[in-house]
């Protein structure tokens, strides 16, 4: 039985939602759980999935839809979430701090607060932010569904005021060598970070702390901000003030490929900070764009870069040893992470392997997750399409793992590339969930008379809760190849499909 409740106008975060949605399906009796705000995207996937919804559900109602084997197993998740849902109300820290009630509570409790993470529903996420910036804070919007007008608006207002207005959608930052978000533990450096990508700053702030050096500050501006619209406004004024900042000696730019127009004001605030600068624009080439700014053609390689420009020899992971029997069949990729899956359709496509995405910027190799397609593919599982009601496969990695595991069933496929990406926020030992499917898959094409390489890299460092090294051996034990870095891997799988051939 499929059953829909509605509360009206109850509000909790998304990442919080996911988390409740997966004990519930835990439970026994229960075929799917989906606890989410009623947002249209999450509305429409719902409908798609056979729930029945009225025509008044707002983005601000709380939705439950269960499918369940009886109407038990039903009232079972229905008491087991008010149960999750009344674990929030606790209005007092573990330390016996009170629990601030709003804005004013906070500052109150704590006037030298500086900073405000705003995580709401977007028609109030303006709003908030608005309010936090005329308090004197800088704001890190991590609700999405904030209209690009609001957006502009909100990054005017606080550059005009000199404060950080990063978001909305922005998942990640270090400020002052503190994680916020979805962020890694990195040691402090002379390396400045600035990043409308979130895996794209974990990826090149963790291989500089991997290579020996350190970051200063690495700012998130939100996915949106280089886009023609918003023309790089926080960009560009973080920028100038990492080219301010004493602390920063070098100066990192990370995005998905923006319009030509909005990289070249980017490219030209590098210029003007007097920093030198590496750019890395997911898909671009490696190019010397002035006697300070460079291009490069990955994450891996902007790192290295980066470490160059400061000055600091990369004390760099030994070589990536593959086998060299060129092994038959297609590429799976299944990426936690949107800009690593990004920057493996890229580097596949390079390699001369005709390989559809979900994230691919060809039209010609664009695919819905909800059309399934043969050959070499490569799959966001990050996407909307994939998580509505569920926990993004950076906090719960069983969406990317069950994939993993049912990789070794199917006869075409060759080669299987995962990433892992630890860190705050992340799932507390996601190796070890891939280490176990990738060796129930392996297995399973063995049995069958095939060979199935597994490669996969991880996004971290050793003083991430999840300990890189650990993590990193866990794959190992399991059969899976682990590369220094995500381009390893996409470059490794390519190699692997050509017999070990460049």
């Amino acid at each position: 039985m499929k059953k829909v409740l509605i509360e009206r106008n109850r509000y909790f975060d998304s990442v919080f939602l996911m988390r409740i949605s997966s004990e519930l399906e835990a439970l026994e009796g229960i075929r799917q759980a989906v606890v989410a705000m009623g947002t249209p995207l999450n509305l429409e996937t719902l409908a798609n999935a056979g729930f029945e919804l009225s025509d008044d559900v707002a983005p601000s109602d709380l939705v439950l839809a269960i499918e369940s084997d009886d109407a038990a197993a039903f009232q079972a998740a229905q008491d087991a979430l008010e149960t999750l849902l009344a674990g929030t109300a606790d209005e007092t820290f573990e330390d016996g701090a009170r629990r601030p009630a709003s804005l004013d509570d906070a500052l109150d409790a704590d006037p030298h607060a500086n900073l405000a993470l705003v995580s709401v529903p977007g028609r109030y996420a303006a709003r908030e932010a608005r309010q936090a910036l005329r308090r004197g804070l800088h704001v890190m919007l991590f609700s999405d569904n904030v209209s690009v007008d609001d957006e502009i608006a909100l990054k005017d207002e606080a550059i005009a005021r000199g404060q950080l207005m990063m978001g909305p959608d922005c998942g990640t930052a270090i400020l002052h060598g503190a994680p916020l978000g979805f962020a890694n533990v990195c040691r402090a450096g002379r390396i400045g970070i600035v990043g409308a990508s979130g895996t794209g700053i974990q990826e090149i702030s963790s291989l500089i702390d991997q290579w020996g050096g350190g970051i200063s500050h690495a700012i998130g501006t939100g996915g949106r901000d280089l886009s023609e619209a918003v023309d790089g406004r926080m960009t560009r004024f973080a920028i100038r003030a990492l080219g301010s900042d004493p602390a920063t000696d070098v100066i990192v730019v990370v995005s998905k490929a923006p319009s030509p127009a909005v990289a070249d004001a980017v490219v030209k605030t590098v210029k003007e900070t007097g920093c030198p600068g590496v750019v890395h624009f997911i898909g671009g080439r490696a190019e010397v764009l002035s006697d300070t700014v460079a291009s490069t053609e990955t994450l891996a390689a902007a790192a290295a870069a980066a470490l160059r420009t400061a000055g600091i020899k990369a004390d760099r992971a030994s070589a990536f040893d593959l086998p060299l029997a060129e092994t038959a069949g297609s590429v799976l990729g299944l990426f936690c992470g949107g800009t690593l899956c990004q920057e493996c359709w890229h580097l596949l496509t390079q390699a001369g392997l005709e390989v559809r995405s979900n994230v691919a910027s060809d039209p010609e190799y664009k695919v819905r997750p909800d059309n399934p397609v043969p050959g070499h593919v490569v799959w966001d599982l990050g996407d909307d399409a994939f998580t509505v009601g569920k926990p993004h496969p950076m906090i719960e990695p069983s969406l990317r793992d069950d994939r993993v595991a049912a990789a070794g069933g199917s006869p075409d496929v060759g080669v299987v590339i995962a990433d892992c990406v630890i860190g705050y926020g992340a799932h507390e030992n996601p190796a070890a969930s891939l280490g176990t499917a990738a060796r129930a898959a392996i297995d399973r094409a063995a049995a069958d008379g095939r060979t199935l390489r597994i490669v996969a890299s991880v996004t971290g460092t050793d003083a991430d809760p999840q300990q890189l090294s650990r993590q990193q051996a866990l794959l190992r034990d399991a059969g899976v190849l682990v590369a220094p870095s995500n381009a390893a891997a996409a470059r490794a799988a390519a190699r692997l499909l050509k017999g070990g051939s460049e």
